[in-house]
């Protein structure tokens, strides 16, 4: 069996508690697509771009005449109906699947039918919260697994010496352009000891920097009756034997209360990292998105930032020709980004996504327009973020490594994994992976840097 993994983050972790729950039960997971039996891909299913190319690795796999099953968001929000247009899919599985996969790959591999998942809108279901929990399972010795206290067995999918934690899963907001609540449900956090207990088997198996994701981070703990539960995570957390390194992703703007931002900014172990959710900075345009901000509250959080670490990381996504967007919307969005000295800017053109309320709205912008917005934006984007990356010369940095060899390269505190810029480490040949090190900007590349080892005692 081989698996492919689509998508976000949150993805990659289901991807490898599926692995998980398949390699108890027998299945052995190779890398080599000629030696497997079953291809199973974890779609994503948020914008249209990931939904084209879900359903191209679906045909790619089909055309190897291996049998495929569709797994992730796309089989989630579409089911029956993708079944229905993707007859060369074997199988398409919901998320209520994952509990038996191992035995739906036997029905798959055995040539048996397996009715495809008929989708649902997840908001409507009862929250599994801690309460309703079954007990703890007692641990299992297989290697290369892990038992959570939740039931749920992982097995990690690379060697690299950073790994995705989630916190949570599911998001209460509604934001008018976003259909992942109706596919992923209402918020429900982890609880604690749950989380500490994955994050001691992760360090076991040589992870170095976890990295916490959900939905929205900044609502961890609110329906365990904790609105500070993360601040009181995260020390204990950083204290995990063998994690040298904390990073939280995906926060809300609008929930990011000050005391978070001074865990976040000041917790030992626990990277200034703030990857913050704008989506816009005009309050029009966001208060139609049903979100909340404007371009000087935003600033006010990053100033707030920037006075506890001055060097601290700070990302951000933003949403180009959302309906009724104007000029002056798009030049004061233009005004933010540069005030704003943000290290990453992800910048996406609007399109319409089935059963979200923007999708009804009438004052559309026109596609031609979309795509010469989203190439001013991301021209601007693209300068400012380099311009940070410049502004990085000549101070100290901590770099986590990943790759060791002709050229070294690792991440420092404010690079996220796969979303960011990396930096190249010269004057030390001897460094391994997982080892976290300081080092001295000297030069930069667009959003990477390079850092000497040797310079780094200034």
């Amino acid at each position: 069996m081989s698996l492919v993994t689509l998508g976000c983050a949150r993805n990659e972790v289901d991807s490898e508690e599926l692995a998980g729950r398949l390699g108890a039960a027998g299945w052995t997971l190779t890398d080599d697509d000629d030696d497997a039996e079953v291809v199973v891909i974890n779609t994503c299913g948020f914008i249209d771009a990931a939904k084209k190319d879900s359903i191209d690795t679906v045909l790619a796999a089909a055309d190897t005449g291996r049998k495929v099953v569709a797994v992730g968001c796309l089989a989630e929000r579409y089911g029956d109906e993708l079944a229905a247009s993707l007859p060369e899919a074997d199988a398409v599985l919901g998320f209520d699947s994952y509990a038996d996969i191992a035995a739906r790959l036997d029905d798959i591999a055995a040539g048996r039918p397996v009715p495809a998942h008929t989708p649902r809108d997840r908001r409507t279901l009862l929250p599994v919260t801690p309460a309703h929990r079954p007990a703890a399972a007692a641990e299992i010795a297989l290697p290369g697994h892990a038992w959570l206290p939740s039931g749920i067995t992982r097995t990690r999918l690379d060697r690299a010496p950073a790994a995705y934690l989630k916190l949570a899963s599911g998001c209460d907001r509604r934001c008018t352009f976003c259909a992942i609540p109706s596919f992923r449900g209402s918020f429900v956090s982890r609880p604690p000891a749950e989380v500490l207990a994955e994050a001691r088997w992760l360090a076991s198996t040589g992870v170095r920097e976890l990295v916490l994701v959900s939905e929205n981070s900044t609502s961890y703990g609110k329906d365990l009756g904790d609105l500070r539960a993360l601040e009181r995570l995260l020390p204990e957390l950083a204290g995990v034997d063998g994690v040298e390194r904390i990073r939280v992703s995906y926060l809300q703007p609008a929930e990011l209360r000050p005391s978070l931002l001074d865990a976040l900014a000041t917790t030992p172990g626990v990277a200034p990292y703030f990857d913050l959710s704008f989506q816009h900075a005009s309050p029009r345009v966001l208060r139609r998105m049903k979100r909340f901000g404007s371009t000087e509250s935003f600033l006010d959080i990053l100033t707030r930032v920037r006075t506890l670490v001055p060097d601290a990381g700070a990302r951000s996504n933003v949403i180009v020709g959302f309906p009724g967007e104007t000029d002056d919307d798009v030049a004061e969005l233009e005004d933010f980004l540069t005030k704003a000295r943000l290290d990453v800017v992800g910048v996406f053109g609007y399109s319409d996504e089935d059963g979200t309320e923007a999708a009804d709205f009438a004052d559309k912008v026109d596609g031609d327009v979309i795509s010469q917005r989203v190439a001013r934006v991301a021209a601007l984007a693209e300068e400012l973020m380099s311009q940070r990356a410049e502004d990085r010369i000549g101070t100290r940095v901590e770099v986590l490594v990943e790759q060791a060899g002709d050229e070294t390269t690792g991440r420092a505190a404010h690079q996220g994994p796969d979303v960011d810029g990396t930096t190249r480490l010269v004057g030390d040949r001897s460094l391994r992976p997982g080892q976290l090190v300081p080092g001295f900007v000297v030069d930069s590349d667009g959003v990477d840097l390079v850092a000497d080892i040797a310079g780094a005692a200034w």
